[in-house]
């Protein structure tokens, strides 16, 4: 299998000179001061690729004998900056970006995801697949079917904004709100990212629809170091996407459906149980569509309340659907309150008020109760309230 990585730095090295760089140019649908200039964003994904295949096929050859994890590991990081290249440099070449992250996904698959993690079974620690004092295997792939299937999702949604941003598609269909979706990518929010914001969330969707595949049904024990890298790329990465998609009626005026489509696919990421916290994310879901339902405009104070406290709501919900997390759920009680009491104050009106009033107070009811307990979880069992 390491022959490959050899194969595909071939590839990598012989791109430039087998197609051209300089035809068929796009430009990006926003207007934006790029680091680089167009001649030079060119050379550099020029240079990127040729070095990028000269390493593969140096580290791959060193792979293909035994004991060089090593080698195995930059053939690993070659591909994640192969799927990084095109953002960094806005590549104004759509085949520059297909190729790379295509490749990339390959040289990280057939690297260290197909074959297992380089020398991983000299540091495996033996034991059962199922966690001490734990009834359930949170590794199997029962548990982990469904994050590769959003993951692969997510990827697919989010390379489509990205592809808008970089100039690949003259236009960004939104089903549902018009403009909307053409707003939110090129609004300030998404101009201060100094690369495309839809792209990155394509190459953060990337890796956790790669990790979900990574390691057997004991990999918590096997690979704990991976999954909690994965933890990581999940859950805060996941919390900061769901934010920024909430915020856009506050700060851009507008929604969009692909952005909303991309939060939605994360939020069944974070929690793997479903658990007895589902009345409150529905009535979560109701705020968010009340200031539409009332003819509140977008832009006023009270539809700002509406609509982050029913995002709240639905987020927090969601994650509290896990047993392991369930505690969560008493967040939504700021959410609750605010929603109850302050849209009075801000002249939402009689109807939207008493929407409110009692959307909050069953909110805060429903979050009180705990339901019954259906998993154990060893020394975690204490938290679980």
């Amino acid at each position: 299998m390491y022959w490959t990585l050899v194969v595909l730095g071939c590839w990598m090295l012989l791109m430039p000179t087998t197609f051209s760089y300089h035809k068929g140019l796009t430009e990006i649908n926003e207007t934006r001061n790029l680091w680089l200039d167009l001649p030079s964003r060119i050379s550099a994904l020029e240079w990127s690729d040729r070095i990028s295949g000269l390493l593969l096929i140096f580290f791959g050859f060193r792979s293909v004998r035994p004991n060089h994890p090593v080698s195995l590991w930059v053939c690993c990081l070659v591909g994640v900056w192969l799927n990084a290249a095109p953002l960094v440099f806005w590549s104004p070449v759509p085949l520059v970006y297909a190729n790379d992250t295509l490749v990339g996904v390959l040289v990280i698959s057939f690297s260290v995801l197909t074959p297992g993690m380089p020398n991983m079974t000299a540091y495996m620690k033996m034991g059962a697949e199922v966690p001490s004092g734990w009834s359930y295997n949170p590794s199997s792939w029962d548990q982990r079917w469904v994050m590769i299937v959003l993951g692969f999702a997510g990827w697919m949604v989010s390379r489509y904004l990205g592809a808008w941003q970089l100039g690949f598609i003259d236009k960004a269909w939104d089903p549902f709100f018009g403009d909307g979706t053409r707003k939110v990518l090129n609004s300030a929010m998404s101009r201060s990212w100094p690369i495309s914001d839809g792209a990155l969330g394509a190459f953060a969707y990337t890796f956790e629809f790669l990790m979900g595949w990574m390691g057997g049904p004991a990999r918590w024990r096997t690979m704990p170091w991976m999954v909690t890298f994965f933890g990581i790329l999940v859950i805060p990465l996941g919390l900061v996407h769901i934010f920024l998609v909430m915020s856009q009626p506050v700060a851009v005026g507008s929604w969009c459906t692909f952005c909303l489509l991309a939060a939605t696919i994360m939020l069944p990421m974070l929690p793997l149980e479903v658990d007895e916290v589902i009345a409150a994310g529905i009535l979560g879901v109701v705020l968010l569509f009340a200031p539409g339902f009332w003819h509140i405009r977008i832009d006023t104070m009270a539809a700002h309340i509406f609509h982050i406290s029913g995002a709240l709501v639905v987020v927090c919900s969601v994650i509290s659907m896990a047993e392991v997390v369930r505690v969560v759920r008493y967040a939504n009680w700021p959410a609750g309150l605010a929603v109850a009491i302050l849209p009075w104050f801000f002249h939402g009106g009689l109807a939207p008020g008493l929407t409110g009033a009692v959307c909050g107070t069953l909110i805060c009811i429903f979050s009180i109760s705990r339901g019954r307990i259906h998993e154990t979880y060893g020394f975690w069992q204490r938290y679980i309230r």
